[in-house]
């Protein structure tokens, strides 16, 4: 089944958590929790943990994104983990990554499993996808 929605980031909280031992790279790595909103057929909110590697002025990098989402899916109720990246060299999106994580689902998402994405309109708004099957 597909689950379709729109989230909106209610928090973007940069870390003061830095890679150890330090490393000089182009790009410098940094961490930050988020919160989402989610509606549509996906209702919730989430918690996420942010990884990039990332260049704001040019908008070139890499992040990788750790989410804890609860909530409901076509309205089945529960909680399960999700994980996805992807590349930017500035006005795209490539290399992308989404899975939700085995053995995560809780209450009515229990035996969740599958995939999905991400897109950002030209309007800026964000759109995800969960293709996903319980067992």
């Amino acid at each position: 089944m597909r689950a379709t929605g729109r989230f909106t980031v209610k928090t973007f909280v940069p870390t003061e958590l830095k890679p150890e031992p330090a490393v000089s790279t182009g790009l410098p790595v940094g961490v930050a929790t988020m919160e989402k909103h989610f509606e549509g057929e996906a209702v919730g909110h989430s918690a996420t943990l942010f990884t990039a590697a990332f260049d704001q002025t040019t908008g070139v990098g890499t992040y990788i994104a750790m989410e804890s989402f609860e909530g409901s899916l076509h309205g089945r109720e529960g909680a399960f983990n999700f994980v996805h990246s992807a590349t930017t060299s500035g006005t795209d999106r490539t290399a992308e990554f989404f899975t939700i994580v085995p053995s995560s689902g809780t209450g009515e998402l229990a035996g969740i499993a599958g995939a999905g994405g991400m897109t950002v309109d030209a309007d800026g708004t964000h759109r995800i996808w969960f293709d996903y099957e319980l067992s």
